[in-house]
C-alpha cells in the first residue's frame, strides 16, 4: 500500500454521472487564475495528502476552500493540508462544484452533495488509507465553513445516494472565519447559493447556527475580530448555539488578522494551528490509538 502515502493523489468524487448535473455548456470550462483561484468546476475531485507512515496517527481531515460560493481559494487549503500531514493527520482538499444554474438542476444542494460524497468516500476507504473511520473531521474556510457547518448540523438532510448507509457525520469540525448567518449586509455568498430573494424558511435553513443540536460534532472555531468581510458575529452566534446544545467546542477570537488568513500569514503564523491540534488531541483526534 505504498501509494497510500503519496503526496499527489487525485480522487474523483463520482464514478460516471455526477448527480444533480445538467450537460456542461461548452463555455463553462474550469479555470485557475494567477493567484490560484479556481472557478467553473463541473467535475469535483479531492486531492489527498498523506503523512509519512511513521507519523500517521489515524486521523483525517477533509478541507473545503472559501471563495463566496463563486470561486475556490485552494492555495491556503493546500498549505494547511501539508501542515496537518506533518502532525500525522491525513488531509483531503476538495475541489467542489460551485452553485450554478448552468450545470445544476438544483444549485442550492450541489456543494452539499460533494461534501457528503467526500466524507462517504474517505470513510469507505479508511482502512485502505490507514485512517480510523471514527476520526474523520471536516474543515471549512469562509464559505467553505458554511458548507462544512451545513454538513455537520443537518445530518438528516441526505442529498446523495447512500444505500450503504455510510455515516455522513464528521467526527469533528474546524471552522475558520466561517459564513454562518445569512446577513443582508453580506449578500454575495447567500445569493450565489440560494438566490436574491429566498423565503424566510430557506433563509433559516441556510443559517446553520439554527440547526445545531446535541449530535452536532465537536467544533473548533477561529475568527479575527477585525474581519471586515465576514463579521466575527458569525462565529459568535455559532459558538453560542454550540454552548446551548452542550456540544464540546472551543473558539479563538484573534485581535487582528482580517479575512482569509492561512497558517503562514505574518500576524497569525502557526498560532491557531497549534491551538487547534492541541484541541484535537484533547478530544481524541490528535494521537495514535
Amino acid at each position: 500500500m505504498s501509494f497510500c502515502y503519496a503526496q499527489d493523489l487525485t480522487i474523483p468524487l463520482y464514478q460516471g454521472q455526477v448527480p444533480n448535473a445538467k450537460k456542461t455548456p461548452a463555455d463553462y470550462r474550469e479555470e485557475t487564475d494567477s493567484s490560484g483561484l479556481i472557478k467553473n468546476v463541473s467535475i469535483p475531485t479531492m486531492q489527498a495528502y498523506f503523512p509519512a507512515k511513521h507519523k500517521a496517527n489515524g486521523t483525517a481531515i477533509i478541507i473545503f476552500a472559501g471563495g463566496g460560493y463563486f470561486v475556490l481559494a485552494q492555495k491556503k487549503c493546500v498549505e494547511i493540508a501539508k501542515a496537518f500531514t506533518e502532525l500525522g493527520v491525513a488531509a483531503f482538499v476538495v475541489k467542489y462544484r460551485l452553485p450554478s444554474d448552468k450545470i445544476m438542476i438544483d444549485k442550492a444542494i450541489g456543494p452539499l452533495q460533494d461534501a457528503q460524497t467526500a466524507i462517504k468516500t474517505v470513510r469507505r476507504r479508511a482502512v485502505e488509507w490507514n485512517i480510523n473511520p471514527n476520526r474523520i473531521g471536516m474543515m471549512g474556510l469562509s464559505a467553505g465553513g458554511h458548507l462544512v457547518s451545513t454538513a455537520g448540523t443537518q445530518l438528516n438532510r441526505v442529498v446523495i445516494d447512500n444505500k450503504e448507509n455510510t455515516s455522513l457525520r464528521p467526527d469533528f469540525m474546524i471552522l475558520l472565519y466561517p459564513v454562518i448567518i445569512y446577513d443582508p449586509d453580506i449578500p454575495r455568498t447567500r445569493e450565489n447559493l440560494i438566490g436574491k430573494n429566498p423565503n424566510p424558511q430557506t433563509l433559516g435553513l441556510y443559517s446553520t447556527n439554527k440547526s445545531v443540536s446535541q449530535v452536532t460534532p465537536p467544533t473548533f472555531l477561529v475568527h479575527a475580530a477585525d474581519d471586515d468581510v465576514i463579521p466575527v458575529k458569525n462565529s459568535l452566534q455559532f459558538f453560542d448555539a454550540l454552548l446551548k446544545a452542550k456540544v464540546k467546542s472551543e473558539m479563538h477570537i484573534l485581535q487582528t488578522g482580517g479575512h482569509g488568513f492561512g497558517i503562514y500569514d505574518e500576524e497569525n503564523k502557526d498560532s491557531w494551528l497549534v491551538s487547534c491540534y492541541e484541541w484535537m488531541r484533547k478530544n481524541g483526534f490528535g494521537s495514535a490509538d
